[in-house]
């Protein structure tokens, strides 16, 4: 089955407290820490509706945006940067939809629900 968010994020509690609260939204979520694990659910034919990328904490962030081109459109994409890693203009360049920290979890799960929510339910 291929659940309708991925959520890529390192830190465990921010990632922790997202995913409970698109479950109880009616979205199936799989959350991981680390890109590896996550590029396994990026295959052709069974992407998500949806996929959340944390960038605070996450090794290589431009790595992982230069791979995520490839394997899924842009505009399927929820970024937040973090300071230290890539700003907010140059992820909209590269095609991404991004929000600026701090954020809140209800912000979030709105735009999940703007991108993904009609398609899953």
């Amino acid at each position: 089955m291929v659940p309708d968010i991925v959520l890529l994020g390192a830190e465990w509690n921010p990632r922790t407290l997202l995913r409970a609260q698109l479950i109880e939204e009616g979205f199936e979520v799989l959350a991981t820490d680390d890109w590896p694990t996550t590029r396994r659910y990026l295959r052709p034919g069974s992407t998500p509706k949806l996929l959340i990328v944390d960038l605070k904490g996450l090794p290589e962030p431009r790595q992982v945006l230069d791979d995520l081109r490839v394997l899924m459109k842009p505009e399927r994409v929820l970024v937040f940067g973090a300071t230290a890693t890539l700003p907010p203009t140059e992820i909209r360049a590269m095609g991404f939809r991004t929000m600026a920290r701090p954020v809140c979890i209800a912000d979030i799960v709105a735009e999940a629900n703007r991108t993904a929510g009609a398609e899953a339910r």
